[in-house]
């Protein structure tokens, strides 16, 4: 089942490459700077941040808004920075 989210920047783009690109662009320390999370700052790895984002909602939402504001500038009208 498939529905189309035209409005949606992050339709179709999986959690592990939003981490692989931010990572790459501006990586772990940038990433932790503007989301303040264990898995970013102490040893991190795209394995132990898809763990912690995938059980963590609010953290989930920080690194998506900051890919949008990274690579889309598009803010989130719901998403208070």
């Amino acid at each position: 089942m498939s529905q189309e989210q035209p409005k949606n920047p992050l339709h179709g783009i999986k959690l592990e490459d939003i981490l692989i690109k931010l990572e790459d662009q501006l990586g772990w320390r940038a990433m932790g700077d503007a989301v303040d999370i264990r898995c970013f700052t102490h040893d991190p790895s795209i394995k132990s941040s898809l763990k912690f984002l995938r059980k963590t909602p609010w953290a989930r939402d920080k690194v998506e808004q900051l890919y949008l504001d990274t690579f889309h500038s598009f803010t989130w009208p719901s998403i208070k920075k």
